[in-house]
């Protein structure tokens, strides 16, 4: 049994959410491999060898995978999927544009945003907003499977050996191509793979009271900002800040919440953070069930306190 794993990559390095399902495809059984498809991805490739418990990386270069287009990595995905048992991608949102293409071409059931594997056809995956977990089993002969990574703890970046096998590439029909990207640059640490997060709620009031309250305290820890999806409703923070069970799933060692009652749609992105500190007036919000430390008080005056007495 051989596990395959698709990387996620710019080309020169691997993205953190590979190494989480490295761990992942590692308990599933058997050698490891991941597939690196880029374009001018030799760094990439080097940097997937050296990732501890793969045993090989499968190297497609060619301009068609540069921008990892999902009728692209997909195909390649299939041109190789003979040798495998289980394919797995992270459950972001690249990997969850490839891995259903996969799955359906291959007429087999996708096991989505696993959280444990049980053994090598019998996971978890949470349900009803993370209230309830489902152990699922696919008795199909492949797994196609994405990755929750914050059930997972990454492999480490070095320390691994692998070989670098060559692939030819396999590029898709050529019915869809790459015109360009709008990116918004941003100084702080990308959300789902930073260590601190501060989050303001729709207690804040409006989109200058957000940044005027939670922006000197993410300067103060160095931490990424987010949002609930009140707050990202009502105007006062980009959608790319939202998190939640429709927005992003993040799992930092210190989550602090000002503000967020704690509906369950946010508190099933946010429950796995390592340490949860809840700020806000009403005793009564969901918040403090999950929370590590609460404060009840005005997001207002502690905050800006917070601010102050911090190193």
């Amino acid at each position: 049994m051989t596990v395959l794993v698709i990387a996620e990559h710019d080309n020169a390095s691997i993205k953190p959410a590979t190494l989480n399902t490295v761990t992942a495809a590692a308990q599933c059984g058997g050698d490891v491999h991941v597939l690196i498809a880029g374009h001018n991805a030799g760094e990439a490739a080097k940097a997937a060898a050296a990732i501890a418990g793969v045993a090989k990386v499968i190297h497609a270069d060619a301009p068609g995978f540069e921008h990892g287009l999902a009728e692209n990595v997909a195909a390649q995905v299939l041109a190789i999927a003979g040798d495998y048992s289980h394919i797995l991608f992270p459950a972001t949102a690249s990997g969850k544009n490839v891995a259903p293409r996969v799955a359906a071409t291959l007429d087999v059931g996708q096991l989505s945003d696993i959280t444990k594997v049980i053994s090598a056809d019998t996971f978890e995956r949470p349900i009803y907003a993370g209230n309830a977990i489902a152990t699922v089993q696919s008795t199909d002969a492949k797994h196609v499977v994405t990755v929750r990574t914050t059930g997972f703890d990454p492999a480490a970046a070095t320390g691994g050996s692998a070989a670098v096998e060559a692939a030819t590439a396999a590029l898709g029909d050529g019915k869809s191509e790459f015109k360009g990207s709008e990116i918004a640059k941003n100084d702080r640490p990308e959300l789902t793979a930073a260590k601190i997060i501060v989050s303001g709620g729709r207690a804040l009031g409006s989109s200058e009271k957000f940044n005027e309250v939670m922006t000197p305290l993410a300067d103060k820890l160095g931490a990424a900002i987010g949002a609930s999806r009140a707050a990202v409703d009502a105007g006062y923070a980009p959608n790319d800040l939202q998190v939640g069970q429709t927005g992003k799933i993040v799992a930092p060692q210190l989550y602090i919440a000002a503000g967020i009652s704690g509906a369950i749609q946010h508190l099933a992105g946010m429950k796995d953070s390592k340490v949860i500190v809840a700020i806000n007036k009403d005793p009564e919000a969901p918040i403090f069930s999950v929370a590590d430390y609460g404060l009840e008080a005005d997001l207002f005056a502690a905050v800006p306190e917070l601010v102050r007495i911090l190193p």
